[in-house]
């Protein structure tokens, strides 16, 4: 059965989008010609709306430039999945550079992904959740961490973001994720928490529940 390689964490810090995406294809490159081995990124990014490749993404940009500017916050296409997202301070970004060839199942991975962040919110008290035909996780209806990967011979880029105490008013510049206001609202730890933890004890938990899940999701085919 093969064993999953030991899982590197390294922090960025404070980062601009078009910075950290350069970076993430660099790793990539570097994890497909076998030069590092699988590495959980984290970072924490400046205020930006990232549009994703699904149809229909950009109409999801409520603000105009005008509104943007003096709001501070930049607008970036890329080529994760999923449809329009709010990055920004207050975030928690989690860039996993992972091999999966021996799984070839992003929707497994996706699964492991959410996995990860419900048991990590369970240690903070929170009954996170899946939501049939709904990307992310969420607390009832108040979504609370998005989810959009890439990969590139199935090494896996992109990844999550959990709003830990974002401004959450930033989110009224889009229709985050595609889901209008009647499925749902977006949510932090901040917002359901009256002691909410520091960015920094959440990645402590995010790495450690994801180091703890990886062998089994990489064993799943023997």
């Amino acid at each position: 059965m093969k064993q999953p390689s030991d899982i590197s964490v390294q922090d960025w810090g404070r980062t601009a989008y078009a910075e950290a995406f350069e970076r993430q294809k660099e790793q990539v490159q570097i994890r497909i010609d076998g030069e590092a081995g699988d590495t959980l990124i984290f970072t924490e990014h400046d205020a930006v709306y990232t549009i994703g490749m699904r149809a229909g993404s950009a109409a999801h940009l409520l603000w105009d430039p005008a509104k943007l500017a003096a709001q501070g916050i930049t607008v970036a296409e890329t080529n994760r999945g999923g449809d329009i997202t709010y990055h920004g301070p207050g975030q928690v970004v989690g860039y996993p550079i992972m091999d999966i060839s021996a799984v070839k199942d992003l929707h497994a991975y996706l699964r492991f992904l959410e996995e990860v962040m419900i048991r990590a919110l369970g240690n903070f008290g929170l009954a996170a959740a899946r939501r049939e035909g709904l990307t992310g996780i969420w607390l009832g209806q108040r979504k609370v961490a998005a989810i959009g990967v890439a990969v590139r011979r199935w090494v896996t880029y992109h990844g999550f973001a959990l709003n830990v105490a974002p401004d959450l008013a930033h989110f009224d510049g889009i229709v985050p994720c595609g889901i209008a206001n009647t499925e749902g609202t977006v949510t932090s730890l901040a917002q359901e928490l009256s002691d909410p933890p520091s960015t920094d004890t959440v990645q402590t938990v995010l790495a450690q529940e994801f180091q703890s899940l990886w062998p089994g999701f990489m064993n799943r085919v023997g």
